[in-house]
Order: C-alpha cells, then sequence, then structure tokens
C-alpha cells in the first residue's frame, strides 16, 4: 500500500526547499531557475477547482513528490559519496574508524620484540 502524499503545498515546499540545496553551489537564487519557475507555474495551473475528483491536480503531485524523492537521494548520494570516496589512500585506523571500529592496540615497551 502506498505512503499517503500529504499537502501539496507541503510538498511544493519541500522541492523548493531542495533546489536551493542543488543550486547552492552555483551561488545563483533557486528562484532564477527555470525549474523553479516551471514548477511554480505547474501547480498554479492546477490549483483546487470545484470539481470533485481533479485528476491533473492529484498526477502532479504525484509527480512532485517522485521528483522530491529523486532530488533528496541525489543530494544524500552525493554527501555518502564524498564522505566515504572523497580520499585517496587510507590508513588501516582510518577505514576501520568508517565503520566504528578500531584496531587492537599492540602492547608497547621494551623486551616485547623479543
Amino acid at each position: 500500500m502506498a505512503a499517503p502524499l500529504g499537502s501539496p503545498v507541503r510538498t511544493l515546499r519541500a522541492v523548493f526547499r531542495e533546489l536551493r540545496h542543488v543550486n547552492g553551489a552555483s551561488g545563483l537564487p533557486y528562484r532564477d531557475t527555470a525549474a523553479y519557475r516551471y514548477i511554480r507555474e505547474q501547480f498554479h495551473r492546477n490549483r483546487v477547482t470545484g470539481e470533485k475528483l481533479c485528476r491533473a491536480q492529484h498526477e502532479l503531485h504525484f509527480q512532485a513528490a517522485t521528483y522530491l524523492c529523486l532530488l533528496r537521494s541525489v543530494r544524500e548520494h552525493l554527501a555518502l559519496h564524498q564522505e566515504y570516496h572523497s580520499k585517496g589512500e587510507r590508513s588501516p585506523e582510518d577505514v576501520a574508524g568508517l565503520v566504528g571500529l578500531k584496531l587492537p592496540q599492540q602492547p608497547g615497551g621494551k623486551g616485547w620484540e623479543q
């Protein structure tokens, strides 16, 4: 069974928030992008009407929720990729620390290497 979509306004705001994340690196305001203008235009065009069932509005809301899922997934993937694959060769201690482990410590001191 599919999860409920929630409010269309909430979905729209979440999509715009993800667009801000995407455009944050470019330095341009997200409101100047073609994606922002297109999404805003589509939501305004498919406002709630007097109809009992507005299929176009429900379809648009579903597409917006799907697009939101895509934007979030891409952002999270890039963050994970940068965290785990951004460095070159790593020491065994660093690799163990990535997964939350510690390497055992050798007992030190003179006379150990006998």
